[in-house]
């Protein structure tokens, strides 16, 4: 399931918990960061790690699907690390920002509720 949706600075949307609340993950750990892009641009399509602030071990199950190119600014771990892109279905994402954060709010809950049921390797 994808449980946050951001539309004020950086434009994305988080899946991957499986508790649903924002901080569960796989019990366990893994990084450091790779392939982030040096220009700290993430370019619509872009799917990369969500990870803890300043924690570049941190990743787990979480990720992020970018929906409009986003300036994602590095912190002392560095960047995110990128290992994948959309291919089909941006469109769907799209919608789902459209529709907004619950509460009407810039960062939270998406209104539509979104679960990934499946993806093809390219």
């Amino acid at each position: 399931d994808c449980h946050r949706l951001t539309t004020g600075s950086i434009q994305v949307l988080q899946c991957g918990d499986p508790t649903g609340s924002g901080s569960g993950g796989p019990g366990y750990t893994f990084g450091p960061v790779e392939n982030a892009p040096a220009d700290n641009v993430y370019p619509a399509g872009t799917i990369a790690m969500a990870r803890v602030p300043n924690d570049g071990e941190s990743m787990g199950s979480q990720f992020f699907l970018v929906y409009e190119d986003s300036t994602i600014s590095p912190d002392s771990a560095g960047g995110y690390t990128v290992f994948g892109k959309i291919t089909s279905g941006l469109d769907v994402v799209q919608a789902v920002a459209d529709a907004g954060v619950t509460g009407g709010a810039s960062d939270g809950a998406p209104v539509t509720p979104v679960t990934i049921e499946g993806v093809d390797p390219q």
